[in-house]
């Protein structure tokens, strides 16, 4: 597995702190519009890697919690290298 890097070449590791900078690839694409919009609107936000896959990719998730409705969705991204920021201090 290769060892993740961000766009400033800092190693990511599980626990890191990431701000996510873009999103990119078919899969957003492919996505129904309201999802779509959710996913983007994680761009900019800070969050922890929860895991890094069996291809370097570190993952992140966010959840929207409807609370009128007793329910939660939530999205988790793999990320490549030009789409996040390792950020220090940040949470």
């Amino acid at each position: 597995m290769p060892s993740p890097i961000d766009i400033n070449g800092s190693p990511v590791a599980v626990g890191s702190t990431v701000r996510l900078l873009s999103l990119s690839g078919q899969w957003l694409e492919d996505l129904p519009t309201e999802e779509r919009s959710d996913v983007m609107s994680m761009v900019g936000e800070i969050f922890v890697v929860e895991e890094i896959d069996e291809y370097g990719h570190p993952w992140v998730r966010k959840s929207w919690p409807n609370e009128a409705e007793g329910k939660c969705h939530s999205h988790s991204v793999a990320l490549e290298q030009h789409e996040m920021e390792v950020v220090q201090n940040a949470l």
